[in-house]
């Protein structure tokens, strides 16, 4: 799998976009593709951040359009994207507590207001994400009922 092209011309507002690697541990998994959209301004201030997560054989540039405000941020999960050379299992969440380990040190994001969100796979990774890490203030997972779900939902239930 490649990673998805950008669309041109698709900015409506001056955004600063930066690409970098996180190395999140030894091996080619370890190395962790970065897409950050912040707004251009001349105050600088720490502002909220979301990750917003893709879902499975997707790559960050796929949700690319749904990252503007705030500072937004985008990941490759593992073996998809640029990291897409294995199929093996792919359900690791240490990336997504190192990426929230950089993102409290930036100076541009508050870490009291981070949050996260995914469609499908990207769901479930920040559904365990936010249950792991609890610096995600707020975790927005859109997924259907998977397995998670329906713990969740007989757990609720009795403890009813």
């Amino acid at each position: 799998m490649e990673s998805c092209p950008k669309r041109d011309g698709y900015v409506k507002i001056d955004f600063a976009e930066e690409n970098l690697y996180l190395y999140t541990e030894e091996g080619e998994q370890g190395r962790l593709p970065v897409l950050i959209l912040s707004l251009r301004e001349r105050n600088q201030y720490r502002r909220p951040a979301v990750v917003s997560l893709h879902s499975s054989y997707k790559c960050k540039e796929w949700i690319r359009p749904l990252l503007e405000g705030y500072v937004a941020v985008s990941v490759d999960s593992r073996y998809h994207g640029e990291r897409a050379n294995s199929v093996t299992a792919y359900r690791d969440v240490w990336d997504l507590i190192k990426l929230t380990d950089y993102l409290t040190e930036r100076k541009d994001v508050d870490p009291s207001r981070i949050g996260i969100t995914g469609e499908s796979l990207g769901g479930m990774h920040a559904w365990v994400a936010a249950a792991a890490d609890t610096r995600y203030a707020v975790g927005v997972p859109i997924i259907g009922v998977q397995k998670h779900g329906r713990i969740y939902i007989k757990v609720r239930l009795i403890a009813k």
